[in-house]
């Protein structure tokens, strides 16, 4: 079968869905595609492992619409060949799809624990949170593999649901790395309290399906058995369909300020673009929904004609049982870490500091900052301990 189109979009996740309306916008006659290899239409995905477990809102709910647009979707294909020069691209399924502007939506891959069972869980898809839902019984033992930003969401959610919860993790405590020591700290506590085991230092070295459940290898030399097993260890970039095409990639794909490749007419956006970040100074590939949303609708925009850069810094949030944070720019705990606690690891800012620039903001339960965090990181300077604290309006 053949298609043709004016833009067509390979991803069918929020990033496709913020472009494919963004086109729609400027161009209300173009014809617009999507090819994704999963059988739903774009749907959101932070509820998947945070509004969805507490029962307030229905699963039908986080369906984006797209087909509203007027874009044509393609679901269950996954696009195997890019032909920049005669502008075409075929799916598994041997349908070729011919473009004039062609967006790389193809978003990221979990990484992997080594093994092969129905009960392990690599978190990410909505068929991943069903598979979970139904297993997810009160009384049930689930373990988490992780302990950053997936696994200490779903390590609450699946404590919320009743199940007897383990997090294993190789760092020393819940967002180590991210967060200072000492919230990192408070948190283990904060989980322990709610009932949530805590395996720190721990790495999952092997494992197997067993009729009674999954067994897991540790790398201390003991093992556990588990009635569900959910990994949150990363993502990896969806580049190999980029890099067959002879675009530049490198730690995702290399976009310009327009969320251009070195093509013209091809653009990336998403988990699985690398694009300079002005307000940074440096290239980043976020893997959050504002980024998701924010770039998908920016390159949707440039695609339909519109000549601007993507100058966002964007913001990613978290819930974790009845704490909320949400942040701009690095977080990472080996840069100058200042913090400022209206109440010890209740309400605060963390600012993250190098070099007298602030790369990076924490609002830890401090809410509506957002965009005065995006300033001060926007800010040249200098900047030191002194001069951050009670920046914030909030917190002044």
């Amino acid at each position: 079968m053949a298609y043709e189109y004016d833009h067509l979009i390979v991803g069918a996740g929020m990033t496709a869905d913020a472009a494919a309306k963004a086109i729609r916008e400027l161009d209300r006659t173009a014809r617009v595609g999507l090819v994704g290899d999963e059988r739903h239409a774009p749907y959101e995905r932070p509820p998947l492992s945070k509004g969805l477990w507490k029962d307030d809102r229905p699963i039908e709910s986080i369906d984006l619409g797209t087909s509203a647009s007027g874009a044509v979707l393609h679901l269950g294909r996954r696009v195997v060949g890019i032909d920049r020069v005669a502008r075409r691209v075929v799916d598994d399924q041997g349908g070729v799809y011919a473009y004039r502007r062609l967006l790389l939506a193809t978003g990221a891959t979990p990484r992997r624990l080594p093994i092969e069972d129905e009960r392990v869980i690599h978190f990410r898809t909505l068929d991943d949170y069903l598979a979970l839902r139904r297993r997810a019984v009160p009384g049930a033992s689930a373990a988490v593999v992780g302990g950053g930003f997936i696994g200490s969401e779903i390590a609450a959610s699946l404590a919320g649901a009743g199940c007897r919860v383990t997090m294993l993790f190789p760092g020393d405590g819940i967002g180590a790395g991210r967060f200072p020591y000492g919230l990192s700290d408070f948190l283990d506590g904060y989980y322990r309290e709610r009932g949530v085991t805590l395996r720190a230092g721990t790495r999952v070295v092997g494992g197997r399906g067993a009729r009674e459940g999954v067994e897991l290898a540790f790398s201390d030399g003991t093992e556990a058995r588990f009635d569900v097993v959910v990994a949150g260890l990363g993502v990896v970039p969806n580049t190999d369909l980029a890099a067959q095409a002879g675009l530049a990639v490198d730690d995702g794909i290399v976009v310009d300020a327009r969320l251009r490749t070195a093509d013209p007419d091809v653009f990336a956006a998403g988990d699985v673009a690398r694009f300079p970040c002005a307000p940074l100074g440096m290239r980043l590939r976020v893997e959050h929904e504002n980024a998701a949303i924010g770039m998908g609708r920016h390159a949707g925009r440039v695609m339909a004609g519109t000549d601007e850069d993507y100058t966002t810094l964007p913001f990613f949030y978290s819930d974790l049982f009845d704490l909320g944070y949400e942040a701009v720019g690095l977080l990472d705990d080996r840069l100058d870490v200042v913090e400022q606690w209206v109440q010890p690891y209740r309400e605060g800012v963390v600012y993250y500091l190098d070099d007298g620039r602030v790369r990076g903001v924490l609002l830890w339960n401090v809410w509506g900052q957002v965009e005065a965090a995006r300033d001060l990181v926007a800010e040249a300077g200098p900047h030191d301990a002194d001069s951050v604290r009670g920046r914030l309006p909030r917190l002044a």
